[in-house]
């Protein structure tokens, strides 16, 4: 392969995953919308969440800044999460919603149970959250299923990352198998913050198709991320951002996801291949951009061509310049008018 080219796997489209989330508010039918939504935009995958409160969090567990500051400080983690929460009946009402709409179903599981919930319903791919990469019975759990999966690793270092894959190896799941999403927990991420850059860390680092998972406002930073070569993007997305909840004000709305969806895919035409040649769109230009050698006075017929009476113009539809040395005194085989194209 051409050392310029680029890999088979740097050719395969962005997986791009609309991060429906909680962003549902607990209610089946906002939920179906979201799923509209998210194919209308022309997105791979719509993704949920799976837990119950009680086994995600003690009934005391604090909530984030930016989850209080969104849904006030009056209710628990525990109590936010609970109106939250989809059902097995719910997960699968999604799962056939989204076969009928032709975009893949995901559902990131947040305990052990949620996991094997997701198995016996037939997901074809787990999601990992952040919070789960240190959850070492949590990996060993769902790395036994042996299904691609997506990890997420806001809050993580390398190390964590490396013995993450390590536990999820042993468990069944191989790094070939696992997408890494780098990853802020931050909602908004700080641009400061974003740290794009790591994500090719992660890659060199493991040997591992990387994407990422994106918390910023606005649709810049994963289209920057699909143009580095993100395998996956990830983006929340919401109906409306002043809705009531912890996640809408940092997704994006419906036309803002549409945008995102088409700039990555716009991107990743753009990328090409990699091989660097002329292209069908330019090669009418080639003539008329290019030059050739010209007479740059009179020259008669037995004379020779020297420096001082040939010249280099446009069009470039008779010898290269880069003949120059080859067509320097040798002599002209019939007379030549100013700026005539030089013939041998």
């Amino acid at each position: 392969m051409r050392l310029n080219a680029l890999s088979d796997k740097q050719k395969k489209s962005c997986l791009i995953i609309a991060e429906a989330g909680v962003n549902h508010n607990g209610d089946i039918n906002i939920a179906r919308r979201l799923i509209d939504v998210a194919a209308e935009s022309g997105a791979d995958l719509v993704k949920f969440q799976a837990f119950t409160a009680g086994g995600l969090v003690t009934r005391w567990a604090g909530k984030a800044v930016y989850q209080t500051q969104n849904t006030g400080s009056t209710e628990s983690q525990y109590d936010m999460l609970r109106r939250l929460e989809l059902n097995r009946e719910m997960q699968a009402t999604l799962m056939s919603h989204c076969r009928d709409r032709k975009i893949g179903f995901l559902s990131t599981p947040f305990d052990t149970a949620s996991v094997d919930m997701l198995a016996e319903l037939g997901v074809s791919r787990f999601k990992i959250p952040s919070g789960e990469i240190t959850n070492l019975p949590y990996l060993r759990n769902i790395g036994r299923y042996g299904k691609p999966i997506i990890l997420s690793t806001g809050m993580a270092t390398l190390d964590e990352i490396g013995t993450a894959l390590s536990v999820l190896g042993g468990a069944g799941t191989p790094a070939n198998l696992v997408t890494v999403l780098h990853c802020n927990t931050e909602y908004p991420t700080p641009l400061s913050d974003v740290n794009l850059l790591a994500m090719l860390t992660i890659r060199d680092a493991f040997g591992v198709e990387v994407g990422y998972s994106d918390h910023t406002l606005g649709i810049e930073v994963p289209i920057a991320a699909a143009a580095l070569g993100a395998a996956v993007i990830e983006k929340h997305f919401t109906l409306d951002r002043n809705l009531p909840g912890p996640d809408h004000r940092a997704s994006v709305e419906p036309g803002e996801l549409k945008a995102m969806v088409k700039a990555i895919r716009d991107i990743e035409l753009a990328l090409g291949d990699g091989i660097k040649r002329p292209t069908a769109s330019e090669a009418r230009n080639t003539p008329i951009a290019r030059k050739s050698l010209v007479a740059g006075r009179p020259i008669v017929k037995g004379a020779l061509f020297t420096e001082d009476n040939l010249a280099v113009k446009r069009p470039g539809t008779g010898i290269s310049p880069m003949r120059w040395d080859e067509v320097v005194g040798r002599v002209a085989p019939r007379d030549f008018a100013a700026d005539e194209l030089i013939e041998l």
